[in-house]
């Protein structure tokens, strides 16, 4: 998966996915910073989520070609947006509404702590069936 081809493909797979989840679950959101949640706000953060999701893929699946890539790649996904969810909880950056389904011991969002490792691995998938039939372990 070294191609810039593919990691163009994960890209567009990934904003356009993430356009579509920031919309369906930001009825699960109070604010964002204390205000609306905006058509600009759901835009970037997609943008940051098809960022962060191509560069780990990047890092796992060209850099450092660990084996089971995809898999760690996913699992470092989801560590890093429970992080994420924790860090904007605490410092009030976005607040859930009591619909919001929460992970147990951790206590954030499901849908935002699932998003970028459910995302990043259809995109990948997408992505290498468009430019290759090589499969990824």
């Amino acid at each position: 998966m070294q191609s810039v081809k593919q990691y163009l493909y994960i890209f567009i797979f990934t904003f356009v996915l993430n356009v579509l989840w920031e919309h369906a679950h930001s009825l699960l959101y109070v604010h964002y910073k204390g205000g609306a949640i905006t058509e600009l706000i759901l835009f970037r953060a997609a943008l940051f989520d098809a960022a962060v999701i191509t560069l780990v893929a990047f890092i796992f699946l060209s850099v450092l070609k660990v084996k089971y890539g995809l898999l760690a790649m996913v699992v470092t996904l989801v560590v890093f947006a429970a992080g994420l969810e924790l860090w904007a909880l605490e410092t009030s950056r976005w607040a859930y509404t009591s619909a919001m389904p929460l992970v147990p011991l951790v206590s954030t969002g499901l849908t935002p702590t699932i998003q970028l490792g459910i995302l990043g691995y259809i995109s990948i998938t997408l992505a290498t069936h468009v430019t290759s039939t090589k499969k990824i372990h």
